[in-house]
């Protein structure tokens, strides 16, 4: 059995509040261990790193981005 990447449970994420809502999420909370895992993801990775030079106001698809002492959290606000 394949498992779903935290990427591709990321993406689909956002694409079902989008869909749900008609609109982007505010933030997005990860986990400390979940961003780890998506900071190993090119994609994901340049496109964060390349937000801000403050690690604290990094954002993806510019939505914010909180990362949060659970494990691997994935949440949209």
């Amino acid at each position: 059995m394949n498992e779903i990447s935290t990427f591709e449970k990321l993406t689909q994420l956002l694409d079902a509040y989008s869909h749900e809502h008609g609109a982007r999420p505010q933030k997005i909370l990860i986990g400390y261990k979940a961003y780890y895992h998506l900071m190993g993801n090119s994609n994901f990775a340049t496109e964060v790193t390349d937000s801000a030079l403050n690690p604290n106001k990094r954002r993806y698809k510019k939505i914010k981005i909180k990362v949060t002492k659970d494990d691997y959290q994935l949440e949209l606000e």
